[in-house]
Parts: structure tokens; sequence; C-alpha cells
């Protein structure tokens, strides 16, 4: 496929100039740096020889910050101080956290727009613990590459949303990295896999990492990477695998609630067996935690997997509704992608053989394909040469809408579309002489404002007074690559607007997501139903200001039994708008139309006399 050069504006590199770009995977339990060398991407490894970088920032008591391995080997001796799965935090509030998530063993703040966790070196937020981690990968890929980099490609979970990303890009900043771009994980890793194998079809990929499941569907064709649909959890991931050996461990031993050490020291020993279940049948988890009391139980790799079976089951939904969205099959699938360390689980591995009747490729190291992917994305928007040329065509997740009158939502931009994207759209005013709109972002599969999640509002304000409907305002959304959102709101006469961009201070939390699809499926009918009331009242109420406006100049062309005839008619009206049906409101709104044929007749008489009143014959 012959495209143009893809490049970011200012970083197209000169002849034999190579510019250092990197990607970048900040995940939940690990994080790695790949950038591409010699025409092949690479993950770079650290003094050690270790790809892998713990997901863990220890605040120390003499300033310093560590992060890593040092850290996690900190974490069971000062769990107050140092801080993982910080990936699970970013974008949110503390209403947003669920209450599963109390085995944190942080001293959170009181902030209602952002999280903050109280260490020894003051408060921290989770944009503050990912930009450590940042700064570490930098620093490695500086070190590794020699040289300054241009830019970097960061990976996020798909089902990441407005606020979340937004906040993965301000830690970057922080870090002092020029981001090229946010780049879904799963698509990340299609690159890795449809490069590396030269593949073509419809492919699935699964991405099971230590806090986050993503599924997508990608076409790949002769360079083009297009994802078909996407859907996911993001507050699914190893963790929670961990977590529930954790409790099972808590209830055989009879333990009570244990303080922040010998939680974090049983967590890192179940996490631990939960790997070693990969490979062996059993397992021994072995602990003498601070009052003296002794942990020594045995796990079977079959009591394991009863144990969580239904998080592995948690995964499957999400499949069949990417696939439902992406219009294929299971027959259509060429191959299933397994991406993240959690992958490597056995009962996993088999229950998405089982779904799709075929075994899942697994052929690239799972922790390392999204970096690998994310770095040749990073080496062709850093504008370096590239042998094969490709595109990337991802999508939005979820629908993007404003508030209409009555309550109603309008989609502007459908899930699924491909990004970036920008559309527009024309709307007017519903009364005379209105001045100012107010325009409501929201987003959310339901015909209903009500049953969708607000994102923001802003006014445009300027409009010329005119009769109602005859304003035309024009509100563009767009979404770039990154997947983040701006609207702007224009009067054409006049020229007059108004944008904003959309930067929510909060994550939406998983559950609602996927209730928000669930509900946008199983309540189409009724939603349907009460999108078409809404809007027969729209219309009912539109018609009552029109009526009561020409009663109010011309009601002495009325006859007293017809003037009552018309009030009773708008009464109709008015209660049919309170208590009917969609049906019942337009059968009033009919009923109350005929009863004023003969009164608007009239009343285009009575203007037409008031127009030739004075008038010539010759002048006309």
């Amino acid at each position: 496929m012959a495209l143009l050069q893809i490049a970011e504006p200012g970083l197209s590199a000169a002849p034999h100039q190579h510019r250092l770009a990197v990607g970048i995977d900040l995940g939940t339990t690990n994080s790695l740096v790949a950038a591409v060398k010699s025409g092949s991407a690479v993950c770079l490894t650290d003094e050690q020889g270790r790809a892998t970088l713990p997901s863990v920032v220890r605040y120390c008591e003499d300033s310093r910050v560590e992060t890593g391995h040092d850290a996690l080997k900190a974490q069971k001796i000062d769990p107050l101080n140092t801080i993982s799965s910080a990936k699970r935090l970013i974008g949110r509030t503390l209403a947003d956290l669920k209450t599963g998530s109390h085995y944190l063993p942080y001293r959170f703040g009181n902030n209602e727009r952002i999280i903050e966790l109280h260490t020894r070196q003051g408060s921290k937020t989770p944009i503050d613990v990912s930009a450590d981690i940042l700064r570490t990968l930098k620093a490695r890929a500086e070190a590794g590459l020699g040289g300054e980099l241009a830019g970097a490609v960061i990976t996020v979970p798909a089902y990441f949303d407005d606020a979340q990303r937004q906040a993965t890009k301000d830690a970057a900043r922080l870090a002092g990295l020029n981001v090229l771009r946010l780049l879904n994980e799963p698509t990340a890793a299609a690159i890795a896999y449809g490069l590396d194998n030269r593949s073509e079809g419809t492919f699935v990929v699964y991405d099971l990492g230590g806090g986050t499941f993503d599924v997508s569907v990608l076409q790949l064709t002769k360079g083009l990477f297009e994802v078909k649909a996407t859907g996911g959890n993001s507050a699914l991931g190893g963790d929670d695998f961990d977590h529930r050996l954790f409790c099972h461990l808590l209830e055989q031993n009879g333990l009570s609630p244990l303080n922040e050490q010998d939680s974090q020291l049983l967590l890192s020993l179940t996490r631990a067996a939960k790997e070693a279940l990969t490979d062996d049948a059993s397992t021994t988890i072995q602990a003498t935690l601070s009052d003296g009391l002794t942990v020594d139980t045995r796990i079977t790799r079959q009591e394991f997997h009863n144990l969580t079976q239904h998080l592995v089951a948690k995964t499957i939904e999400p499949i069949k509704q990417a696939l439902k969205d992406a219009g294929v099959g299971k027959s259509d699938i060429k191959g299933v992608i397994m991406v993240g360390g959690a992958t490597r689980m056995l009962h996993v591995q088999q229950a998405v053989a089982a779904f799709f009747g075929q075994t899942p490729l697994n052929n690239l190291n799972p922790d390392q394909v999204v970096a690998l992917g994310a770095a040749m994305q990073a080496d062709v928007l850093a504008g370096n040469k590239n042998e094969e040329d490709w595109l990337l065509l991802d999508v939005t997740p979820l629908s993007l809408g404003l508030e209409t009158y009555g309550g109603l939502a309008e989609k502007v931009i459908p899930r699924n579309s491909t990004l970036p994207t920008a559309r527009a759209q024309d709307f007017t005013t519903f009364k005379d002489g209105q001045t100012a709109m107010t325009i409501h972002v929201v987003q959310g599969e339901r015909e209903l404002v009500a049953d969708c999640r607000s994102l923001a509002k802003f006014t445009l304000r300027g409009i010329p007074p005119m009769v109602a409907g005859a304003a035309r305002i024009r509100v563009t959304f767009q979404v770039d690559a990154d997947g983040l959102l701006s609207v702007s709101a224009r009067e054409q006469s006049t020229g007059v607007q108004a944008q904003i961009e959309v930067k929510p201070s909060y994550g939406l939390d998983d559950e609602t997501i996927t209730q928000m699809l669930k509900e946008g499926m199983n309540k189409a009918g009724d939603d349907m139903a009460a999108r078409a009331r809404a809007e027969a009242a729209v219309e009912a109420e539109g018609l009552i200001a029109a009526v009561e406006a020409a009663l109010a100049l011309d009601s002495d062309l009325l006859g007293t039994d017809e003037l009552n005839g018309v009030q009773a008619a708008i009464s109709n009206v008015s209660d049919s708008i309170q208590n009917g049906s969609a049906e019942n409101i337009r059968t009033a709104t009919a009923a109350l139309s005929h009863a004023t044929d003969d009164f608007a007749a009239r009343r285009m008489d009575r203007n037409i006399q008031r127009a030739l009143t004075g008038q010539s014959v010759e002048n006309l």
C-alpha cells in the first residue's frame, strides 16, 4: 500500500538522520521501554540486563525516590510510603474506588477532585507516581540509545476514558517526555504481531494485564491496521487473582485483618504462588507475621483455578460484545493474540481456546509485545524512514453527544468511530429571542441525558435574537488520535463561537462503563419509547407556545365557543404531556392543530389586509 510517510509536525527526519523515539508500556505491575534499533524493535534493559521495571515507587526519608526493583523490595517493610498499582488510581477520585480496593495499604487524602496519597515526602497523586516511573524509563532509554529522546508513544488500556488518558499524558509531561501519541494497548500488540508475522485477516487481541483487561477486534490488510471494535474491563487484572488468593489465605488460616506490612508480605507471596502454579501442580505459601503467627498453606493449581474461575469468566462477556460490535463471528477470527503477563495462567489460556475453538497465539513475549508495538509506532511518528509503510486506525469506545431540549441525548460521534475524527451537526434555538445556548456534552449509549454520563458544559453567548428555529448553531466534536475530546459551537450568521477541551476531573468507573453498554442494549426498546415521548412533548410544547402567542395578539377573531374549544385543546395537550404516552401526546397535538386551523386562516387574512392597507395596485 503506497502511503505518505507519517510524522508529527516538525519531526520529519532529515536524510541519514535517525530521531530517537521510544515506546513505553506503562503497566499496572511492570513497565517497559522499547525502541527500534537496526530496523527491529527491542526492549531496552537496565544495567543488570532486566527489561521489566516494577511499577513501584518508594518515597524515602532523605528525599530520595526509589523506583522499580529497589522499591519493590522495600514494599514489605515500608508499605505506607511505597506506592504500586498507581495505574488503577490514575484519573480517578476517591468516589470511584470500589469497596474491593480496601486492601490498598495507603493513607488517602480528602481531595474530592483527585486521589492523593500521604507519604513521608508529602501528598503524592497517581500522576506523580506515574511520572517517577516514566522518568526512570526515560533515563534508561537515553542511556541505552546514547542521546536525547525526540518523543515517546505511551500505551493505555483501550477502555481508559478521557480523564485517565489526560492524566497519563500529564504524567509523561511531568517526566519531561514529548508525547507523540497515546496508543491503545491491544492496538500496539497487533502492530507487533502484524509486522512480525506478516499476518492478514481478522484478529482478536486479548490483553489481561496486572490491573486492566482489554479486548479489541482488528482487521489487518496490507499494512492497514483497522480497529473494528473494542471493549474490556478497566478494573480487572492479575491483581484481582492475587487478591482472591490472598483472601483465601486469610480464610484458611483464620487471620483477622492484617497490618500494612503483613498484608504486603502475604500479597507478594500469593503473587509468587500464582506464577509458580503456571508450571507446577502445587506450591506452598510460608510466612511468619509480625505478631509471630506462622502461615504454611499448600495451594494446588486446581484449587487456584476454582477460586478464580469467576474472574476468567468476566473476560468473556466483553469479548462477545466486541465481536457483535465488529459484526463478526468466532469462525471469522484468524487468530487470538494473547497480551499481558496474566495470560500465562493456564485456565486463562484454556478459557480463550475453548471460546474461540483454536489455540491462541503466544509466540511473542506477552509482557513485551505492547512495548514493541509502541516502539514501532514511535519510530514512524518521529519521521524515521520505515521500510514498510503502514497506517493505523483506532476507534473511540463510547458514544459522544450533547443534550437537546427535552433531556434527549443526541449522539454526534457513535462508539467505535475511527480515530482521529471530527463531526459537526447543526442545532437551533427553541424559544423566540434566545441569545444564549448551554452546550452539555455527554457520553453513553442511552437515549436520555439522565441515563448518560455528563462530561462538560459550556455556554455559547451572543446569538442574534430570532424567532425560535431560525438560528443555526453548528456544534463540532473533535477526538484526536489520543482519544481526547474537544467541542466547539458556532452561530453561523454572526460567526460568534465558544469551545471547550473536555477534561473531566474523574474517571468512569468500570462498572459504570459496563452498565452503560449493557443498558444501552437491554433497554433499547424502553429508550426508544422514552425518546419518542420526549420528542412528542417537545413538539407539543412548541405548538402550545405558538398558539398562546397567537391568541395574545388575535383572540378577537374567535367567538366565545371557538375560544373555549381552543383553550380546552391546549389544556388537553398539557395534560397529555404530564401523564400521557407518546401516542396520547401526538393525538392531543393533532387535535389542537385541527382546532386552530380556522383561526390560522383568519389570522393570515388579517395579516394580508394589514400588509395591503394604504397600498395602491400599482405599487403591488
